[in-house]
């Protein structure tokens, strides 16, 4: 489209076209389409933070194992050869004739099951037996066969009584692994809240590059019509500068939104494509979803209420919180002496043979009784019988004369606690101070919704009126280009409320820690990645 610059017949010049044209040879541009939910999704893949957060998760629950590993039994098993030949300093060593010493020979094996009791208490079944081998002139039996099998109770009645070491470490790493999946939460809720915020600034972007083509468009028009009034010598010469000017103005606010749109693709792209997908990294991307603006009351009672209980800063703090609970009652319960109860009861076996060197002593009888006399299953059978047997009960008490060291470890704990307790208090008023801020924001931004689409329309008919004044030659260039000016920066006005309003409805969902309840999205303890949202605003109909 061309002009001429005067009716004297200056050289006519183009109007210069906002859009310069792609150079000779160059690729067309891969445009991808993208919705939120797809946008999400690839975040929720893709953020190394999450990744991060979720190997700690992972680690925590192994450290929960871990701890309950300390009421796994403990089986023990021992076996082993003996040699002894050991001098005594006796008359009556039992030595062989010659010998200084008598000689044994000893295999000995035996076994043990110790568990571990939620009481703090400790269960301990144990069994053995040997075979000896004897030179010496005392032992009546060679050999020998022993045996023995017992249990026995130890049971703390006052310290470790309501809280012990293995409980203690149990509370701890489940604390830590809700703590750590707490962080996993937010981690998941923070990376939605900005893709979000990126996709609809994205949104945004794309708009004002319409509006702007828009208003280049109209001074372009302008400039045309001032040209052709020029021409018909309706208007002087030096009427063509304003809308010019107004045009490389324009041109130059078009070139600056394209640039801003570049950085908020580059924004969303940060934050939804890994460091391998160089397609997309090098495509414009285009987004598909519009949600609509519909304001909406916010009930703050209730949403303060949901905050309190969702929030995963605030399921973080009470985690921790229990921890340190923990960590004083543990604390305390050392202050307190150790009175212990044991029970124990063993049953004994012993079997052999006639020793071939004893001697015995004179006016001592040296034959064997019949109840001893046969092998290792004499022995055994013996435990069964129950003839010979050791049963105990008793009280062990232990108390450090003081007790200093565990006073101040219980004053430290205790501190601990209640400096957790009040961190937790401080980020309940937090969470109600932002649930108010962002109410407040929702509510503003629904309200600057409703009145720039108000000032929008004004300027659409202002505008409308103003170009029937000009054609009418009753208006000048400058009334018309301001209304041009207006209703861009109405429809520019429109678009920024807009987005507001949905960044600021993302704000309240994360402030109620509704967000991914909202999203449908899911967090498991598994090793998979959240699950993805099923759809977020499909709804169409961009409004500028």
């Amino acid at each position: 489209m061309t002009f001429g610059a005067a009716a004297s017949g200056a050289a006519q010049e183009p109007i210069p076209d906002p859009t310069p044209p792609p150079a000779a040879g160059a690729p067309a541009e891969a445009v991808r389409e993208l919705a939120l939910a797809e946008a999400i999704l690839r975040a929720l893949e893709r953020n190394e933070g999450i990744l991060i957060e979720r190997v700690a998760a992972d680690s925590a629950a192994s450290a929960v194992t871990g701890a309950e590993g300390a009421y796994d039994p403990v089986l023990g098993l021992e076996t082993g050869w003996r040699h002894l030949g050991v001098p005594v300093n006796s008359a009556f060593s039992g030595a062989p004739q010659g010998e200084l010493a008598p000689t044994d020979e000893v295999f000995e094996a035996g076994g043990s099951v110790v568990q571990r009791l939620p009481t703090g208490g400790v269960v301990a079944l144990r069994g053995a037996t040997g075979r000896t081998e004897t030179d010496g002139a005392f032992g009546l039996l060679s050999p020998a066969y022993d045996s023995q099998l017992g249990v026995e109770l130890r049971q703390p009645l006052l310290r470790d009584r309501g809280i012990d070491a293995a409980r203690l470490g149990i509370r701890v790493a489940r604390a830590d692994r809700d703590r750590s999946l707490a962080s996993l939460a937010r981690e998941v809720v923070d990376t939605v809240g900005e893709v979000e915020r990126a996709y609809w600034s994205l949104v945004a972007a794309r708009r004002e590059i319409g509006v702007r083509e828009d208003a280049v468009g109209l001074a372009a028009e302008q400039l045309e019509q001032t040209g052709l009034r020029i021409e018909g010598g309706a208007a002087p010469e030096t009427e063509i500068a304003q809308p010019r000017s107004e045009l490389e103005r324009r041109r130059g606010e078009l070139l600056a939104a394209r640039e801003r749109l570049a950085r908020a693709e580059s924004a969303l792209k940060l934050l939804i494509l890994g460091d391998a997908e160089d397609d997309l990294w090098s495509a414009r991307l285009e987004a598909t979803d519009a949600a609509a603006v519909e304001p909406v009351a916010v009930d703050v009672r209730a949403a303060m209420a949901e905050a309190l209980d969702s929030r995963p800063e605030l399921a973080s703090l009470e985690a921790f919180v229990g921890r340190r609970r923990a960590e004083a009652a543990f604390a305390r319960d050392r202050v307190q002496p150790a009175l212990d109860l044991v029970v124990s009861y063993d049953r004994f076996g012993l079997a052999g043979s006639r020793n071939r060197a004893a001697t015995g002593i004179p006016g001592l009888p040296t034959g064997v009784p019949g109840e001893l006399e046969g092998n290792l299953g004499s022995s055994l059978e013996q435990l069964v019988d129950g003839e010979f047997d050791d049963a105990r009960i008793g009280l062990v008490f232990e108390v450090p004369i003081g007790n200093r060291a565990a006073r101040a470890n219980a004053e430290i704990a205790e501190n601990a606690r209640r400096q957790a307790e009040l961190e937790l208090d401080r980020a309940r008023k937090q969470v109600r101070a932002e649930v108010l801020d962002a109410a407040a924001a929702v509510e503003a931004a629904a309200a600057r919704v409703e009145a720039a689409r108000a000032e929008r329309e004004a300027a659409e008919v202002q505008l409308a009126a103003e170009r029937e004044r000009y054609a009418a030659g009753l208006s000048t260039n400058f009334l018309v280009l301001t209304r041009q000016n207006d209703l861009a920066s109405a429809r520019l006005a429109v678009i920024e409320a807009s987005t507001d309003y949905l960044i600021a409805r993302s704000e309240l969902a994360r402030a109620t820690g509704a967000l991914l309840a909202e999203r449908r999205i899911e967090l498991d303890e598994t090793d998979a990645p959240p699950a993805a949202p099923a759809s977020v605003g499909q709804q169409r109909g961009e409004e500028s």
